[in-house]
């Protein structure tokens, strides 16, 4: 997955640190905590060393679509769309934390389970897209898994109602400990609402409503201990600071170069699920994976032609 994501990764070395060092801050916590037992039993059902590890990275990606996600393994992605709509460094972190949280509890790796089948599909439209690459296999080897993944819904795999209060309940743990504002995990989620994402009934949606873990994000903070005063820490950055970075992320993504590769990973972008902040599927969303979908049967239907002539 990250091989097809690759063209639209940001690899400024300012963004990247300081993506980092907030990722890891999170980690940190969550490496305290793990040895201390807390986590629900999925957590500890197996080794978990490798979420503390060095190979835990974090991206900002380049896309106008507002989403992040995990791949529940070694790598989470934040799109600068999102990035941007943070109001402050607590905003992201609260993100990242959540994100962090679904790793935790192994939630991807429970949806894995449920699909073997599609994982099966997705190693094998991988060769499939090697196959009829000719000199561009391994770019449409990435490009054909990423569109199995997207036919069976496997990255962010629509995560359950409980999946994301989980993801919740810890990543606040982990916000909090690491030092961020307490009173402020939930105001992402409140600008998702602002933006009238929060529209789906609760009985009619797989998740929890926006409004409503705002309210749970709000009833936490206050129920803290009084020792949870020692655990602020200052941001990463500055306001000033993540506002520039902000406008980092804008002036570095007008200048990559727009080539087939960083457009086929951006439709990518487009096209995954947004669960964790916007459980109904938007427009431009299904446009993006009818467009990957339609794209990859065209290469495929095209490549057969000029096999049999």
């Amino acid at each position: 997955m990250h091989q097809a994501l690759e063209p639209a990764v940001i690899s400024d070395p300012q963004l990247n640190t300081y993506i980092n060092t907030v990722g890891q801050r999170v980690i940190n916590v969550a490496r305290e905590l793990d040895r201390q037992g807390f986590g629900p039993g999925e957590h500890r059902s197996e080794d978990s060393q490798w979420m503390y590890s060095n190979h835990m990275q974090f991206h900002f990606v380049n896309s106008k679509t507002l989403n992040a996600f995990t791949t529940g393994g070694n790598h989470m992605y934040v799109y600068t769309e999102l990035f941007r709509e943070c109001q402050s460094e607590d905003e992201l972190a609260a993100v990242m934390a959540h994100e962090y949280g679904h790793v935790y509890a192994r939630h991807v790796q429970k949806g894995m389970d449920r699909q073997y089948a599609i994982l099966a599909a997705t190693l094998g439209a991988a060769g499939a897209g090697y196959a009829v690459g000719g000199d561009n296999k391994e770019q449409y080897a990435t490009y054909f898994a990423g569109a199995a993944q997207l036919a069976g819904g496997f990255v962010g795999m629509g995560f359950t109602r409980k999946d994301e209060s989980q993801a919740d309940e810890l990543g606040f743990a982990f916000y909090v400990r690491a030092g961020w504002d307490p009173s402020k995990f939930g105001d992402f989620f409140q600008h998702m609402i602002d933006k009238g994402l929060d529209t789906t009934p609760a009985l009619l949606s797989d998740h929890p409503e926006l409004a409503e873990r705002v309210q749970v994000a709000k009833q936490r903070a206050a129920g803290l201990p009084a020792q949870a005063a020692q655990w602020r820490q200052p941001n990463v950055a500055t306001p000033a600071g993540f506002q520039a970075l902000q406008q980092r992320s804008t002036a570095v993504g007008a200048t990559m170069p727009d080539d087939q590769s960083l457009q086929q990973a951006q439709q990518l972008l487009q096209a995954f699920p947004r669960s964790c902040f916007n459980p109904v599927e938007q427009p431009d969303q299904t446009a993006a994976k009818k467009k990957v979908l339609d794209e990859s049967n065209q290469i495929l239907e095209s490549r057969s032609k000029r096999n049999q002539k």
